[in-house]
């Protein structure tokens, strides 16, 4: 496959994303993975299972590709089902499901080209014939979306921030430095009151 191709790019930045997602969940415990943060629940194993049940539906159904079904995604199922994970689920099943689903979706996206037409039957019918590019794009700004959302429940969780020691990306402020700046953002939001 050439490097420089609008494919090739494309699934290199879904493969980023799905791996920094992913990361979040690394040295935490089943308990911090599964635990509602905000008021509506949500939580990092949770954007896993949804980011990973989505791929599946857009990369499998949506192409018309060999796919797994998943009770969660059903017509009938309760409403926000894939967004947690129940007790009767365990952290390694979604853990896989992560990676099954990047497999069928990779392989869908290397096998197809990018003008390959497929349906989105739970999308409106005047847009719901559309091509892997779309779709493609869709998936990258779905996943990246949720691991901005994943980043936040990780600082909140345990202050880690970014990907890590050495992310070139995220001032490297002691935890004294950043309660300072915290406190200097607050004081400039404060004289809105």
């Amino acid at each position: 496959m050439d490097t420089t191709s609008d494919k090739t790019v494309l699934l290199s930045y879904l493969r980023v994303r799905r791996r920094d997602l992913l990361a979040k969940l690394d040295g935490l415990s089943d308990y911090d993975v599964r635990r509602p943060l905000t008021p509506s629940g949500t939580n990092l194993l949770g954007l896993v299972k949804h980011v990973a049940s989505c791929e599946l539906d857009y990369f499998g159904v949506v192409f018309d590709r060999p796919t797994r079904s998943l009770p969660w995604m059903a017509d009938d199922a309760e409403p926000e089902s894939d967004m947690w994970v129940t007790e009767h689920e365990s952290r390694e099943s979604v853990v896989e499901l992560h990676h099954y689903s990047a497999r069928v979706s990779d392989a869908t996206i290397e096998e197809l080209p990018l003008d390959a037409t497929g349906r989105v039957p739970w999308w409106p019918a005047d847009r719901a014939t559309v091509t892997l590019q779309q779709i493609l794009v869709h998936m990258c700004v779905e996943t990246a979306r949720h691991a901005g959302h994943a980043d936040i429940l990780r600082e909140l969780l345990d202050g880690a921030l970014g990907n890590g020691a050495g992310d070139p990306n995220i001032a490297g402020r002691t935890a004294e430095n950043w309660a300072a700046h915290r406190e200097r953002i607050e004081k400039a939001a404060a004289t809105f009151r």
